[in-house]
């Protein structure tokens, strides 16, 4: 077996074709854009690279056939960041059932890390934020990945675990139909922080999107920046991510919560446009853009994700996550039926009170990914994720 470093327009193209074969016989796998792929690893557009470096690999049989490729990074605003040693990550993994083959991999992306400093490594993870491609999925083989989502064969759990990768969180995908009603409790709360003084709800206005964009940023820096292992959203930040969202955003999904003017809570919602997406095979091009445009006005897309949540520490526990979900539910089970059901973005069992909230919506849990963690030195104890 031979490692070759991705260096290569070429090599480029098969780390990107080589998915496409492993899973071609597989109906459940959803093709990932080519570009989404792509950005992750150029330098122009990702911003990690400004406080990081990354690497990537194919791995070839004797016979000269890819079977397997993989990636590593360090982000040096997070290696330190609630961790009691320096840790990078792996990601992008993907592999032919073979153990040697898989250890080939760990080990290559292990040996890097470690002569930049790093006693550990988690895996399978982005390089960049947890919001896209984070963790290895173990529960719900048998429904589509949402966008920007890992999906992945069942024997990669064994093949990471046998590595002695171990379980350093669960990340938990729930799911509910729209229309399905909401828990007393949760009722009652929201109706009650609806019409709280001082406090106002709005689904946000594509015309001020600066003004959106900035209020996004302010209640995600408050709100999730101070978790182990999440960075400080800059500006540019914020900037890049409402610009790659605008093209499917859906204004009366998006809702963000105020207090005396300041902004306090959102709750962001997209269309889940995978299911548009699988229909353009990872292209962009002139016929992709056409198909893409043919399933959005034909209304294809008949799923929510929920992506995110966020209330500012201060206002937390107050019952504003209800408000926010009766604000969205007024809007989407009385006025505008386009979204049937809703899945909502990966949860941390670390963070046991948004578990709670979802709970409350009435989701169950549909799928679920695992974020793992490889210690160098096996012989320190291992700790998983803190309860936050």
């Amino acid at each position: 077996m031979k490692m070759l470093e991705v260096n290569s327009k070429e090599l480029e193209k098969e780390f990107i074709k080589f998915p496409v074969r492993l899973y071609k016989n597989h109906p459940t796998w959803i093709r990932p854009l080519d570009k989404d792929i792509d950005a992750v690893f150029d330098t122009k557009q990702n911003k990690a690279f400004r406080s990081g470096e990354c690497i990537r690999w194919i791995l070839r049989n004797d016979g000269g056939e890819t079977i397997g490729r993989i990636a590593a990074f360090i982000n040096k605003k997070t290696v330190n960041k609630g961790n009691d040693q320096p840790t990078g990550g792996l990601g992008f993994f993907e592999c032919i059932n073979d153990k040697e083959a898989a250890f080939k991999l760990f080990d290559t992306g292990k040996e890097w890390l470690e002569a930049r400093g790093m006693e550990a490594m988690d895996g399978p993870i982005n390089f960049g934020e947890r919001d896209k491609w984070w963790g290895l999925l173990v529960d719900g083989y048998e429904l589509e990945p949402n966008y920007n989502c890992n999906y992945n064969f069942p024997y990669y759990k064994d093949l990471f675990e046998a590595y002695g990768f171990q379980l350093y969180f669960n990340q938990y995908t729930f799911g509910r139909k729209v229309r399905d009603p909401f828990s007393p409790k949760l009722m009652e709360k929201g109706k009650k922080m609806l019409n709280a003084p001082g406090y106002s709800f709005r689904h946000m206005d594509m015309r001020k999107m600066e003004k959106y964009t900035e209020d996004f940023r302010t209640v995600y820096n408050k709100a999730w920046a101070r978790h182990k292992g999440v960075a400080q959203m800059s500006s540019l930040q914020a900037k890049t991510i409402m610009k790659q969202m605008k093209p499917i955003m859906d204004e009366k999904i998006v809702w963000f919560g105020y207090y005396e003017d300041e902004p306090v809570a959102f709750y962001i919602n997209l269309p889940e446009v995978n299911q548009i997406f699988k229909h353009v095979n990872g292209k962009l091009d002139l016929i992709g853009k056409l198909k893409f445009l043919y399933h959005k006005w034909t209304k294809s897309c008949n799923k929510m994700l929920g992506l995110v949540f966020g209330i500012t520490p201060e206002h937390q526990g107050k019952g504003l996550e209800g408000a926010l979900v009766l604000a969205t539910a007024e809007m989407v089970q009385d006025k505008y039926h386009r979204y049937p059901y809703l899945e909502m973005n990966w949860i941390g069992d670390f963070n046991p009170k948004m578990i709670r909230v979802v709970e409350q919506v009435g989701g169950e849990i549909v799928k679920t990914h695992v974020t793992y963690r490889k210690l160098f030195d096996e012989s320190k104890p291992f700790k998983r994720c803190p309860i936050q």
